[in-house]
């Protein structure tokens, strides 16, 4: 008898993810899916970003405005960080001419392993930021994962995020698209 009660058990647990699945895709239809990106009618203005770069000097935002900044936020641990972070190079190389900057910031590492990371890797700067206090600023915009990159528009304010590893294909148009639109 108690062979016809494990099937049973088993039974109702897959019900109950069948269920869950349900119910997740009925919000997702009803609500919406998104990568996270904002429009530009949601856009606003990017949180304080000041700092001290991993090879020297100091970093701020503010400096930058009038310019497409976008910021990823990288661990030296993490593997799709280390999976990205040819691509990123590639698209700061394609796009810096355009009056686009790329600012690295990592977090949750250590200095050392965090120069070791980047070195050879990345030509644009990365702010060392080892409490992640940067990240809750941005994780109001929906910036919560590592990685994580955010575009700011040349006004200063957030125009997309993404959580997850990202690609050329798929970053180089958004940002060659906040490029185009006008300066403050």
């Amino acid at each position: 008898m108690t062979g016809w009660r494990r099937p049973a058990r088993r039974r109702a647990g897959t019900a109950r993810r069948w269920l869950g699945l349900l119910t997740v895709a009925v919000f997702a239809a009803v609500t919406g899916c998104s990568d996270g990106g904002a429009t530009t009618t949601e856009r606003r203005p990017a949180p304080t970003v000041t700092g001290e770069l991993l090879g020297g000097g100091t970093y701020d935002l503010a400096a930058h405005r009038g310019e497409v900044v976008v910021v990823n936020f990288w661990a030296s641990w993490c593997a799709p960080c280390r999976a990205e972070i040819g691509d990123l190079e590639e698209t700061y190389q394609a796009t810096k001419a355009q009056g686009v900057t790329f600012l690295g910031i990592n977090i949750r590492d250590e200095r050392d392993k965090a120069i070791a990371f980047v070195e050879g890797r990345a030509s644009y700067p990365s702010v060392f930021d080892p409490a992640g206090k940067l990240s809750v600023a941005f994780s109001e915009f929906g910036a919560t994962n590592i990685p994580s990159t955010v575009l700011i528009d040349r006004q200063g304010r957030v125009a997309h995020v993404r959580n997850g590893e990202v690609r050329r294909e798929t970053l180089e148009p958004l940002i060659t698209e906040l490029a185009a639109e006008p300066g403050p």
